[in-house]
């Protein structure tokens, strides 16, 4: 049985770039963050920011490609991140064309944003600003229209991130953990969630394992009132042979899975087991899994949606 996941990068995409002129160089680079709107564009360019990048918020589009040059000349400019969305106007349906243009001569990275339905409708409730473009509908038929609108841009994006599951902080510390300088390959944050089927299966789940074929320690009295972390209650869920298999069996998926999620650009992966309560039998092995993932060298989060 393996003892943990090993980690495998993804290799770097190739780029196509051609002789830059004096001040240019391999170094220089061009980040492109857009999506929808209310996803975070403006905690990401902070990210960037701090890590050093020259930023700048709702740059015009027909001024990209003269940024572009500026990046390539500069002695003093190797790294940029600017925003594009749907503040454009119609300009933005030029964004594809311009992008594939610009990296014919300079590194650059589109990151797309992106988030449910629900996510975005609570946060432009809770910050009261009005969506772009939602002065005269309601929130979510703006929303669909954006989402709708932003299609093309989002087949040709080298990276997207769905932040419903990120907070502030964690939004921030993902971009800082991919894009510091040095790492030069993506890396993937894996959540590993708890959680019980009669409160029903959480909708943002990538991955789903049904965990109720084990033993339930819910009809053993002294087991009750504990949860999965417990040592007690571990002990006795790993006693059993079947989960030995099952965690030796999933680990072996997770090995092969991830590097190819990696490769197609997947930054966050949601992996959720559940049992019938989401106390016992998922919450231990919620816990194994982020253990051996991060000891295979993954970012992971746990988190136990249902534990009372």
């Amino acid at each position: 049985m393996p003892s943990s996941v090993t980690k495998a990068r993804s290799k770097p995409r190739k780029r196509v770039a051609s002789a830059s002129p004096p001040g240019g160089g391999p170094d220089h680079q061009l980040v492109i963050v857009t999506g929808m709107s209310g996803s975070g564009k403006g905690s990401v360019l902070k990210a960037f920011e701090d890590l050093g990048y020259y930023s700048v918020d709702n740059l015009p589009i027909e001024l990209l490609p003269r940024f572009a040059e500026l990046i390539i000349t500069s002695r003093a400019i190797e790294r940029a991140a600017l925003v594009i969305d749907v503040r454009e106007g119609s300009q933005l349906e030029r964004l594809p064309s311009i992008v594939k243009e610009i990296k014919k001569r300079l590194s650059t990275h589109l990151v797309y944003l992106e988030a449910s339905d629900e996510a975005l409708v609570r946060r432009f409730s809770e910050t009261r600003r009005p969506h772009p473009l939602g002065r005269d509908h309601g929130v979510r038929t703006a929303i669909a229209a954006e989402r709708k609108r932003l299609v093309p841009i989002r087949n040709i994006a080298d990276m997207a991130i769905e932040t419903s599951k990120f907070n502030v902080h964690e939004l921030r510390a993902h971009i800082q953990n991919t894009f510091k300088p040095g790492e030069g390959q993506r890396t993937m944050l894996v959540a590993c969630n708890s959680f019980g089927f009669r409160n029903g299966v959480p909708p943002d789940a990538d991955l789903v394992f049904d965990v109720r074929f084990l033993p339930n320690p819910h009809f053993i009295p002294k087991f009750r009132p504990l949860d999965g972390r417990d040592p007690k209650l571990a002990k006795y869920i790993k006693s059993f042979p079947q989960t030995k298999e099952f965690l030796s069996r999933v680990t072996e998926l997770l090995e092969f899975l991830l590097p190819h999620y990696i490769s197609e650009g997947k930054s966050y992966l949601t992996i959720a087991v559940g049992c019938t309560g989401g106390q016992h039998r998922s919450v231990f092995i919620a816990e194994e899994l982020g253990r051996l993932l991060a000891k295979g060298g993954y970012k992971t989060k746990v988190s136990h949606r249902d534990v009372s």
